[in-house]
């Protein structure tokens, strides 16, 4: 799974506190909210992405990430335009807080880096498995037939607190959690590894794994991981990220998450993602 999104998701993190003082109170006359959203560009459509982290995003625009950023891009009648830069430390300083682009097209709710828009899909940890092989019918970590199975795992991350619980962790299988990925894919690797045999299964996070299983894998089966009875969720809610403060904006983007929700759905869906509903109890189940 891309390092930005896997940080993202095990732990909040602290956000900048707001400059504040008597000259402040002063020229108040202009809301914050108008001042910060006078940062957005008015000429382009400006994301913020990783160069190198399909199936998410990626300089040749392949990754459905990018898709919706076209998307978005036509609806509002502007070019896209991209600032580029690994989605490990230091990405959302970087980019966003630099006012090199204005929208992280994917990004984690609650993370107080950024302003999140609405929610505009839900999706889960998955468990993946050789289809034809003996753990194919496993649908939670804490099933008896993964003891002293070898399973791949990115190292903190959520799912390694149920492995932990379950005994699953003195013979798994640790790979990077933040890597540049134009230099380093530990998805890839986990998934070579579960190919040869190295590792029995892997963990991954959904919209990582399974598009990379759709694509490539077809030997392989992804079950979303919906049936832990303790924490921590292994489901998450993703948002798109703006700079604090640009309420403006994110009222758009709100707008276009809403009236194009179909239509992001069919990106999704085409891509693999596994969408789950927003309670993390089940598939979302979309309209024909």
């Amino acid at each position: 799974m891309r390092s930005g999104m896997l940080k993202t998701l095990v732990s909040a993190t602290t956000s900048l506190a707001a400059a504040g003082g008597v000259l402040l109170l002063t020229i108040s006359a202009v809301p914050v909210a108008a001042q910060t959203s006078d940062l957005v560009s008015k000429a382009a459509l400006r994301v913020c992405a990783d160069p190198a982290n399909l199936p998410m995003s990626d300089r040749s625009g392949w990754g459905f990430e990018n898709k919706i950023a076209e998307l978005l891009a036509e609806k509002l009648g502007l070019p896209l335009e991209y600032t580029w830069f690994p989605m490990a430390t230091g990405f959302i300083r970087k980019t966003l807080q630099a006012n090199a682009c204005d929208v992280v097209i994917g990004y984690a709710q609650g993370d107080e880096l950024v302003l999140n828009t609405n929610h505009y899909y839900t999706s889960a940890y998955v468990l993946i498995v050789g289809s034809a092989g003996p753990l194919s019918g496993v649908t939670t970590l804490a099933d008896p037939l993964l003891k002293d199975k070898r399973i791949g795992i990115i190292a903190g991350t959520p799912p390694a607190t149920h492995m932990a619980r379950n005994g699953l962790l003195p013979k798994a299988k640790a790979y990077h959690l933040m890597v540049d990925r134009r230099y380093e894919n530990p998805a890839d690797e986990m998934l070579a590894d579960l190919k040869s045999g190295a590792i029995d299964a892997a963990v991954l996070w959904g919209p990582i794994g399974a598009p990379l299983v759709k694509a490539s894998h077809p030997e392989l089966k992804v079950t979303p991981l919906l049936s832990e009875p303790m924490p921590p969720r292994l489901f998450y809610r993703i948002t798109m990220g703006v700079r604090q403060g640009e309420k403006v904006w994110e009222r758009k983007l709100n707008s276009l998450i809403r009236r194009n929700q179909p239509a992001i759905n069919a990106i999704l869906t085409e891509a693999g993602v596994p969408l789950v509903n927003d309670m993390g109890t089940g598939l979302l189940e979309l309209p024909n």
